[in-house]
């Protein structure tokens, strides 16, 4: 069996290269070659592009990649028309996949979306485009499944891939008693994993982290890093005399220890959710963007846990001016009172217990290879 599997942003390399695992354990003779990064490879595809390197943000950033976008869409349409692949699989990614489909359309090849884009928030037309150019979508939530599922799109549940890694992630033993033997309490800032969330929310998020410090001197701040480049970009804005670590590589271990956390808005929730840890969660956007941005949403939360929930367990914050007096208090609140923080973490658990169930990876590799998959449970 071939596979083609396009991910454009370094969540779509993890779980692609966990879907490449689960192809190869259904099927080892499988071949996946794929638009991805070094999970994808590691994982055993061989990439045609580095696609997640290239990840872009916002419409600025869009635009100015647009040529290259396009030029990058032809190698795959090339791959595609030459080799004939069984299937193609891409991965969330809308702007750049929902137009790679339309060119392909003619083609015949079975094309799904695994991981879909979230036109169930924003931008929902384009529902159109992937009822005319996917054969379906391996759908992710449960509300997302209903969704796709009124608007004539087929689906196939499959649960949420994150939840995968999850399940295989093994903590680094000793890093964290290392961390705990240190003293004061832990809040962890998670500013994101692109160069422009970064740009976007670091600053805000260094200012919430000072007014926290103010009101709990004995709280330290641990910041988790997708790279280096990233981490002196967070460095280069860390006021004076906030303890602040910066870590690498560590965000599964910056969130077990955290006691509460500040948090972009994102998959990341799902983790946040697992590890049953307080969050607020923030976006920072233009006041133009936050206003265009505002005319097309169409959900109440933006974190999925509260999407999950129905209801605003996680305190929300997408703004365009400075709310980090706000952030901070909703923090040191849950800090100066254990009761209401543990309400929080007993929501939490309770959600984790219903929604957080492996296996997706392994639902889809099976469909995929045209096995009966074994039926996804569903969330409550």
């Amino acid at each position: 069996m071939k596979v083609f599997v396009s991910a454009g942003e370094p969540s779509g390399d993890l779980h692609g290269a966990n879907l490449v695992r689960a192809l190869r354990a259904h099927s080892p003779d499988t071949h996946v070659t794929a638009f991805g990064g070094d999970g994808m490879r590691a994982a055993g595809a061989d990439i045609l592009f580095p696609l997640p390197k290239f990840a872009v943000m916002g419409l600025r950033g869009v635009v100015q990649a647009l040529p290259a976008l396009f030029r990058i869409g032809n190698l795959a349409i090339h791959h595609i028309r030459t080799q004939r692949p069984d299937a193609v699989v891409m991965i969330d990614y809308p702007g750049f996949h929902l137009e790679l489909a339309k060119r392909i359309r003619d083609f015949g090849v079975p094309t799904y979306f695994f991981v879909p884009p979230q036109i169930w928030a924003w931008r929902s037309g384009r529902v159109r485009t992937v009822r005319k150019c996917f054969t379906g979508v391996l759908t992710a939530l449960p509300f997302e499944d209903e969704w796709y599922r009124k608007r004539g799109v087929q689906t196939h549940y499959i649960g949420h891939p994150y939840f995968d890694e999850l399940a295989r992630q093994r903590l680094d033993p000793d890093f964290l008693v290392q961390e705990r033997a240190k003293p004061g309490v832990r809040v962890t800032l998670l500013p994101g994993s692109r160069n422009s969330e970064i740009a976007a929310n670091a600053r805000t998020m260094l200012a919430t982290a000072q007014k926290i410090h103010v009101a709990r001197p004995d709280v330290r701040f641990l910041i988790g890093a997708f790279n280096a480049t990233q981490a002196e970009a967070v460095r280069a804005l860390l006021p004076t005399g906030l303890p602040v670590e910066i870590h690498v590589g560590r965000t599964p271990e910056v969130i077990e220890l955290a006691d509460a956390c500040l948090s972009v808005s994102g998959s990341v929730s799902l983790e946040l959710m697992y590890r049953a840890k307080p969050t607020v969660v923030m976006y920072c956007v233009g006041r133009v963007e936050g206003w265009v941005l505002k005319q097309l949403i169409n959900v109440k939360y933006m974190s999925l846990v509260n999407l999950l929930l129905n209801e605003p367990l996680y305190p929300e914050y997408p703004t365009w001016h400075d709310r980090s007096a706000e952030m901070a208090g909703e923090i040191v609140g849950w800090l100066n009172d254990p009761a209401r923080r543990q309400a929080v973490v007993d929501r939490l658990i309770a959600l984790r217990s219903r929604a957080a169930v492996p296996g997706a990876c392994d639902r889809a590799a099976a469909f995929l290879i045209g096995k009966t998959a074994p039926a996804a449970v569903r969330a409550a």
